[in-house]
């Protein structure tokens, strides 16, 4: 049976919103009276008191809680810098002065959240509220999309729904930020007083029950194949998560009869660090087994549940009036609230290992493109020349695909297979694409930052950033150099065979408008290319997690086929798919972005399309080469020569941003720290600009 209450009339007039006005101006100073926010509080009290059914009273609660979050009543109050919850409690200050001051009212107050708790059950509140469900990260993001975009219909007897709509926004979290011990145990004498316990009896009875839900979900979660198959073999009945679930519940009954000793807490918190060393090596074998998103949100889960459990037995085992642990709680059930509805909180914490161990691989190959030494600076000069030569042939091949009049699938499928094969040649041989480098040597970047400890680390990250820097350089010229004089040659043997031109006169005519910056979309596609760029190497670091996490090398090894082949000939294979699987994913991805890119902007209508340095400067080879001298002063080449430019700064700088902001995130470098970089960078830039162009004339420090 509900618990309502109705006002008698002596009540109901005391209570009006212009009689709790007086009440709350007879607690202030009279030069305080005028502040306009008094008159919505006085409206929220009453609308609290004389709500007569569940909805109302809820809905006028949320109205009074976000009156407190509304920050500072008074600006002409000094508070001191130190002091940083001074601001968000003024309003709670008020309010407790009133109820104190006015025991009718306080004891209004108190009756309408009696008829909320008796009303309502709180299990999910303790036990689900900011708990991800059990269905997996997809569904979960799902259910976290579909209620942002359609209403969700009202559930006022659950009591984990008030506490999800009263702190949606970050605003609503102010007074739970601010509240101190002392002031929170001054609202808890005056609206749960010990001499009233019923007040507090639905409470207790939802947090054991929250309690309970959150053993099984650990012992259901922690008990999971995916989670056994990585952790320590042992029996179930030995596992951490089922001894957790039996010392909770034995806990949680002592409790329930008021005979609490230290004695079970001890042994929960023992077989809590026993669940957390277990998630650990779990974690700790993902970073070299592959990372699963469904097992990192697994652990997510797990973690959630044990920091909630910790934090209620901590209410459980304080002395009885200590606000402490019941604040504390208070605390993380609303940032849990608050965080339940984001996505953005979700995809950060579940894809941030992933993330981390995509860059880790891209950092890895990204060691092999940057020249610490004259020597290494040497590779890169005579790999990036034979990238060039390799490409000569694959921007020949491109335009033969574009003028054979293919269907438009087609067409992007040839470009595609074009570029794929001819990247997959470039990794086969060593040789250096320019474009590649960014994505690589981002990651590696951010790598070193993260290893780096101390201030004198920045010095050698400058030194890096100056070899990422005249490394790349020395590729790019490399490879644009050689890919032009490869063109002239090629089309030079094409006359001699031929007795003509590679190119018509129009298909030149279309490379060089289609080129220039000015008179086309240049611009816009050699950025587009850039995110291009970045997204392969995304790909390519996926993939290669993925076959860890499979273990598709060990699987090759083992394979039947060995009976056939041979053993060994298998483990070779395996190992061969285990070094270049990245490199493979890249490749491919790239090859057929680039080719399907202008393919899907024609069919969706789209301005849509790719400018990559390397291959374009290529093209533009032929292209003058087919050209007649007249050509040469229309002002066309020198367009078309900006326009290679642009592609080389937009190539390169999207892609390497992109990575470095990847690898940014992923790590959780420190943004004062990223300050403090590009403030050394600059200076060395400005004082030593030749280190960003040539080698060191003596090896790095490493």
């Amino acid at each position: 049976m509900s618990n309502t209450f109705t006002l008698d009339a002596a009540l109901a007039e005391a209570f009006t919103r212009d009689a709790l006005l007086t009440s709350i101006h007879s607690v202030l100073p009279e030069q305080r009276q005028g502040q306009r926010d008094l008159p919505r509080l006085a409206a929220r009290l009453a609308a609290l008191v004389a709500a007569a059914d569940l909805p109302d009273r809820l809905d006028a609660w949320r109205a009074l809680t976000a009156w407190l979050a509304g920050g500072a009543l008074w600006s002409d109050v000094y508070i001191d810098s130190a002091d940083v919850h001074g601001s968000a409690t003024q309003r709670f200050a008020v309010l407790m002065d009133v109820l104190a001051a006015h025991p009718d009212l306080a004891a209004a107050v108190r009756r309408a959240i009696r008829c909320i708790l008796d009303e309502t059950d709180g299990a999910n509140l303790f036990g689900e509220v900011g708990i991800p469900s059990d269905r997996g990260f997809l569904s979960e993001f799902g259910d976290r999309l579909t209620a942002k975009l359609i209403p969700s219909p009202r559930d006022d007897h659950d009591l984990s729904h008030l506490m999800s709509r009263s702190f949606r926004r970050n605003k609503d979290l102010t007074l739970i930020r601010g509240l101190q011990p002392s002031t929170f145990q001054r609202a808890v004498d005056l609206l749960f007083p010990a001499d009233d316990p019923g007040m507090s009896t639905a409470l207790k009875g939802a947090m054991a029950d929250g309690f309970r839900l959150l053993l099984a979900r650990v012992q259901g979660q922690g008990l999971s194949l995916k989670l056994r198959a990585r952790g320590e073999h042992r029996p179930v009945a030995r596992s951490p998560f089922r001894r957790l679930a039996d010392s909770g519940e034995n806990l949680l009954c002592a409790w329930e009869q008021g005979r609490v000793s230290m004695q079970l807490v001890e042994a929960w918190q023992l077989d809590l660090a026993a669940c957390r060393d277990e998630m650990h090596l779990i974690s700790t074998r993902l970073e070299s087994e592959g990372i699963s998103v469904d097992i990192v949100y697994g652990l997510d889960v797990l973690d959630r549940c044990l920091t909630r459990m910790e934090t209620i037995v901590g209410v459980m085992a304080a002395d009885p009036g200590s606000p402490g642990p019941v604040l504390l709680l208070l605390q993380q059930l609303a940032y849990a609230a608050h965080e339940s509805a984001s996505l953005r909180h979700l995809v950060r914490a579940n894809l941030q290992r992933l993330q981390r161990r995509i860059v880790d691989r891209a950092g890895k190959t990204g060691e092999h493109y940057i020249a610490e030494n004259n020597e290494d600076y040497r590779h890169i000069w005579t790999a990036a020349a034979g990238g060039g030569l390799l490409t000569v042939g694959t921007a020949a091949m491109k335009m033969t695909v574009a003028g054979a009049g293919l269907a438009l699938f087609l067409e992007g499928l040839g470009s595609g297979i074009n570029y794929a094969v001819s990247f997959l040649l470039l990794q086969a041989l060593g040789l250096i694409l320019a474009t590649k480098q960014p994505a690589m040597t981002a990651a590696a970047f951010a790598a070193i930052i993260r290893d780096r400890k101390g201030n004198e680390r920045l010095d050698v990250i400058v030194d890096y950033a100056a070899c990422i820097c005249h490394s790349q350089l020395a590729a790019t010229i490399a490879n644009v150099v050689v890919v032009a004089c490869g063109a002239y040659a090629f089309d030079a043997a094409w006359r001699l065979a031929t007795g003509h031109a590679f190119l018509t006169t129009d298909e030149a005519r279309y490379v060089f408008h289609s080129l220039s910056p000015v008179d086309s979309g240049t611009v816009f596609y050699a950025a587009l290319t850039g995110v291009i760029l970045y997204l392969a190497a995304l790909v390519g670091g996926w993939v290669d997690n993925w076959a860890v996490y499979h273990r598709l090398p060990q699987a090759i090894a083992e394979h039947r086929l060995g009976n056939r082949f041979g053993r060994l000939r298998m483990m070779r294979l395996a190992g061969i798919v285990s070094r270049n699987m990245s490199g493979w994913a890249t490749n491919i991805s790239l090859g057929l972005m680039l080719g399907m890119t202008p393919v899907l902007g024609k069919f969706f209508g789209l301005p849509l399309d790719v400018r990559h340095v390397t291959l374009n400067s290529g093209i533009l080879s032929l292209a003058t080469s087919s050209l007649e001298m007249k050509w040469v002063g229309t002002g066309l080449l020198t367009l078309a020569v900006a326009g290679v430019g642009v592609m080389f700064v937009l190539n390169l700088g999207v892609s390497f941003a992109l990575s470095l902001m990847t690898a940014v995130r992923a790590y959780d470098l420190p943004k004062s720290d990223l300050r403090e970089l590009r403030r050394r960078l600059w200076h060395r830039l400005r004082t030593r600009p030749r280190d960003f162009l040539l080698p060191p004339k003596r090896p790095a420090a490493s």
